[in-house]
């Protein structure tokens, strides 16, 4: 994946979850002018940096540099879950987390 790529990839998680940079830096632990700079100098991401910014959207680095036909196919009640999940804070994350271990 390319500088572009993984930037195009970061805004299209982003967008996912309705997030400005603004709240991807506070949830990531990053500051504004790091993503920023990403952005307008083309800029690759430190593999620390990139993996902040996975464990604010939830995912994996190896989920994130998944392609769309690599994909595990989920059901449109699956997405429509995860993408609900992916939406919470790291405080209500891990409050669902624990009811599902609870559950199981």
């Amino acid at each position: 994946m390319q500088v572009y790529e993984i930037n195009k990839r970061i805004d299209e998680l982003r967008e996912i979850r309705g997030w400005t940079l603004y709240k991807l830096a506070e949830e990531a632990g990053l500051t504004q002018s790091t993503l920023f700079n990403m952005r307008t100098r083309g800029t690759l991401p430190s593999i620390t940096t990139l993996s902040c910014i996975c464990n604010a959207f939830g995912i994996t680095l190896s989920e994130f540099f998944t392609t769309g036909e690599d994909e595990t196919e989920l059901t449109a009640y699956e997405k429509r879950m995860l993408q609900n999940f992916r939406r919470l804070s790291v405080k209500n994350k891990a409050a669902v987390s624990e009811l599902v271990e609870k559950l199981i």
